[in-house]
């Protein structure tokens, strides 16, 4: 934890050497239980800058290839990141944020699943909707906008601009524990878990 708030430290003192960064919402976050952070995702600086401006320390999934190096196998572990394996069912990595949300702690997914590759909301990832479903706790839709035009995923260098991260009233979603009741419920909850960021963004 020492590590994750050093940094936290470092990116909001260093930040504005690089461009603008707008918040908002933070007062929706709870302050004490579980909950899950459910973000778009536009480019690499967002987790960089969502737990950065995030009060509350928060475990975040991340696709496992960012853990291959021994360097990265240290340190992102103390950044709170755990892998999850993209494009199949990763059980593992289902257990482990269910683990954590139970014993009071929040939880980051990106509902996309990847970077967008235009700028634009991808569809949701229905293994993300299905935690939520899975899960039973509040969900906070976060948008961040303007990461892609600073860093889009083909481009290697930052560009100077304004982000804005805003941070949506908490969602409820049902707790629903049998398989069947949440594929039925997958649709509608989808529908309504991207309604709640695009509706952060505006």
């Amino acid at each position: 934890m020492t590590l994750y708030r050093f940094a936290q430290a470092i990116v909001k003192g260093l930040w504005p050497l690089v461009g603008r960064l707008e918040v908002r919402g933070l007062e929706n976050i709870p302050e004490t239980g579980p909950f899950l952070l459910v973000a778009n995702h536009q480019s690499i600086l967002d987790p960089i800058l969502i737990q950065a401006v995030c009060p509350r320390a928060v475990h975040t999934m991340a696709k496992s290839t960012q853990f291959a190096s021994p360097v990265f196998a240290w340190l992102m572990p103390r950044l709170l990141s755990f892998p999850v394996r993209r494009f199949e069912i990763d059980a593992q990595a289902v257990r482990y944020a269910l683990r954590k949300l139970q014993e009071g702690e929040p939880v980051g997914i990106y509902v996309e699943g990847e970077r967008s590759w235009d700028g634009r909301l991808q569809p949701p990832r229905l293994g993300a909707v299905r935690l939520v479903l899975k899960a039973g706790v509040p969900v906070v839709p976060v948008t961040i906008v303007g990461a892609y035009e600073a860093w889009p995923r083909w481009h290697r260098a930052l560009r100077r601009t304004t982000i804005r991260i805003t941070f949506g009233k908490p969602v409820s979603f049902p707790k629903l524990d049998r398989r069947a009741e949440r594929e039925t419920a997958l649709p509608e909850a989808a529908d309504r878990l991207m309604a709640a960021i695009t509706a952060a963004m505006e």
